[in-house]
């Protein structure tokens, strides 16, 4: 004889008047997910199969490695990014055009910046006594710096850009000596 029953509602401890005692003692009703169950109390071995043949099918998927649809790693992207930072005055009379031109940055200068293995990149803007100060921040995640930024140098659009934002910028006098437009900074602490 076969009995069929409902899922019992787990919210309700067992005794607590939702469906019977016996059947929500039984393991494999849970494993059966409350299906119908032989109530013949002979009939055991049959009761247990079902438990014994989802502990085989949970074991093998213990040791049968799953096809992974994760991208393959490379060399460059296990390695974590170097991080660059520069600093350099902002003239006053042009920092609305230039909040203006990074607020509708052109798609190619930005497709370069990735290109150029170049991630996670901001600039933030700072009043200090009177003066503005742009801060750059960046991750790199290439190999070569050097070969990447004269890529990003050697690039028309990125080079007519440049000639933008220049102008807008005010060296400080370290980096004008060195014929710069952003001096160099140095980290002092870092937390992942």
């Amino acid at each position: 004889m076969i009995r069929s029953t409902t899922v019992r509602d787990a919210r309700f401890p067992l005794g607590a008047g939702h469906g019977s005692d016996a059947i929500h003692r039984d393991p494999v009703y849970f494993l059966r997910g409350g299906a119908a169950i032989p109530e013949n109390p002979k009939n055991q071995p049959m009761k247990l199969f079902p438990l014994l043949l989802t502990s085989l099918v949970l074991a093998g998927c213990a040791i049968t490695p799953v096809p992974s649809s994760a991208p393959a790693v490379s060399a460059e992207s296990a390695r974590p990014p170097q991080r660059f930072a520069w600093v350099t005055g902002l003239k006053p009379e042009k920092a609305d055009y230039y909040k203006q031109l990074h607020a509708q940055a052109w798609p190619a200068v930005n497709r370069q910046i990735k290109a150029s293995h170049i991630q996670n990149f901001s600039i933030y803007l700072r009043e200090i006594e009177g003066k503005l100060y742009l801060f750059a921040y960046l991750e790199y995640t290439g190999t070569d710096f050097a070969a990447d930024m004269k890529k990003m140098g050697d690039d028309p659009e990125t080079r007519r850009w440049w000639k933008e934002t220049d102008p807008c910028q005010l060296p400080l006098p370290d980096a004008a000596a060195a014929g710069k437009t952003w001096a160099d900074t140095t980290e002092v602490y870092h937390l992942d």
